[in-house]
């Protein structure tokens, strides 16, 4: 018996509008959560995420959180964050790459400092501030060229204090 295109029943819904696609600003909330936040110590109220997970290989785990955390710098530089929160973001990230740079007290460091969780509170403070109300420009393409320098200084700087870490423990022992 033949259908009538009518009569078919189609096995999917069909959907008008498209899924939301994540903004700047959704991609930053999210990439917080899974650096600072994504888990938690039993029984405490402690969480700590992928950042201080990856601050437990020496040396590079460090500047591997550094580039994730950079990646919300470089995405307030490009939502044309002012350049003083784009400074402010990187001191977070350099306290924090650090910090975490000394053995086992730079673990504890990386789980008590969360530099995304305060670069993203930045961000949405001037997410929705208008270029009118704002009290300095925004940054240039020089200025997004210059945060990602200072971000690869900040990795080389990362890996420096590392070395420089471990070959003072082994002229220790």
């Amino acid at each position: 018996m033949l259908h009538s295109p009518a009569s078919v029943r189609r096995p999917w819904p069909s959907f008008s509008s498209p899924a939301p696609v994540p903004t700047s600003l959704d991609r930053a909330r999210t990439l917080t959560r899974l650096l600072d936040t994504a888990a938690r110590i039993p029984g405490t109220r402690v969480r700590f995420g992928l950042d201080s997970v990856l601050g437990l290989i020496p040396g590079l785990g460090d500047v591997a959180g550094a580039a994730l955390s950079g990646y919300m710098v470089l995405l307030a530089s490009r939502m044309g964050a002012p350049q003083s929160v784009i400074a402010r973001m990187l001191t977070n990230v350099a306290i924090d790459t650090v910090g975490g740079t000394v053995p086992v007290l730079g673990d504890l460091f990386d789980v008590a400092w969360k530099s995304n969780s305060r670069n993203l509170a930045l961000l949405e403070s001037v997410a929705g501030a208008t270029p009118a109300t704002r009290s300095e420009p925004p940054v240039s393409r020089t200025g997004v060229v210059l945060t990602l320098l200072a971000l690869l200084l900040l990795a080389v700087a990362g890996i420096t204090i590392a070395i420089l870490f471990v070959q003072w423990l082994m002229r220790q022992g």
